[in-house]
């Protein structure tokens, strides 16, 4: 069997991917011994269905970068991307649309391939509200013809609150759930796709997660559940929507009973989900284990699985 061949689309609206593909630790394992570096993001994307570029954080690319990933992708393949770090640190969000216009017309060139933009704000930045309202204002609805979808990934506890959400469910923007104990976990609600990130895996486990958990997580979605766990997920009078005002703390990997009420995990738009059975995409990575099989993941990798297209 080719293992070049064949398309990457969306499973039940669900798409599972990595954070990243270039890492020494993979290969001869998760990729095959002998596969030359250049096949890498060829190979990847035919074992999942989206993959966060994280190198577009350190910095943007040139157009015919993301042109030449954007055609080594199958057919129906999504790619996520973080925005870069000179925007996100910026001490003025408000006047950073130029570099945002900059940004985004060249990560374009991924055309169909294009799924959600992720905006980064590390734990530690002072976030003002009035300049954070300002910098959601510049984020483009459609690039090149395509529409685009904004994940606004906020590291800072204190800044996720009810107005926080509201901001977000007002623009449409998605922010990420986390399983991590790191940062932020919250299962609220704010656009019509969910982007999720499990970064728990652990190195002594060829799939990243135990199967138990793998298979929690797969309930989850099968009964349109977010991710949380039932014992820590509490209700929130910080979240303005009643219906979606779960919050959870993230001491456990283990998805909600009850945190995301008659909403199944789908996304319109053929957008990417968190699949449950694998690892987070966002700031993971590592390869992701999908349903029914397991990818063996370096020790000195982080999983990543996406809930976004």
């Amino acid at each position: 069997m080719d293992m070049f061949n064949g398309t990457a689309g969306a499973t039940d609206g669900i798409r599972v991917g990595i954070g990243g593909w270039t890492f020494a630790p993979w290969r001869d394992n998760f990729y095959p011994k002998g596969l030359v570096q250049r096949r890498e993001l060829e190979f990847a994307s035919r074992h999942v269905t989206a993959i966060e570029i994280n190198g577009t954080y350190y910095g943007t690319q040139k157009p015919a970068t993301y042109a030449k990933w954007r055609d080594e992708a199958p057919d129906g393949f999504v790619f996520s991307g973080k925005a870069p770090m000179r925007i996100m640190q910026s001490k003025s969000l408000a006047k950073t649309g130029p570099q945002v216009e900059d940004f985004v017309g060249g990560i374009a060139e991924l055309g169909a391939k294009l799924g959600p933009l992720v905006w980064q704000f590390d734990a530690g930045l002072k976030l003002e509200r009035e300049s954070f309202g300002a910098f959601c204002e510049l984020l483009p609805r459609e690039a090149n013809g395509h529409a685009l979808r904004h994940v606004l990934d906020v590291r800072d506890p204190a800044f996720v609150d009810a107005d926080f959400l509201a901001l977000a469910r007002r623009h449409g923007f998605a922010t990420v759930f986390t399983d991590s104990p790191e940062y932020p976990s919250f299962a609220d609600l704010t656009a019509d796709f969910v982007y999720a990130r499990l970064m728990r895996s652990r190195s002594g486990i060829a799939s990243g997660y135990p199967s138990g958990e793998l298979t929690a997580w797969g309930s989850a979605h099968d009964n349109g559940r977010a991710a949380a766990n039932p014992a820590t997920c509490r209700r929130s009078g910080r979240t303005p929507h009643r219906r979606n005002r779960a919050r959870c703390s993230s001491t456990s990997s283990a998805p909600p009973r009850n945190a995301i009420r008659r909403r199944r995990w789908r996304c319109s738009n053929d957008c990417a989900h968190p699949d449950p059975a694998t690892r987070h995409m966002p700031s993971g990575t590592s390869p992701a284990a999908t349903r029914g099989r397991s990818l063996r993941r370096p020790a000195s990798t982080r999983p990543t699985c996406r809930a976004a297209s």
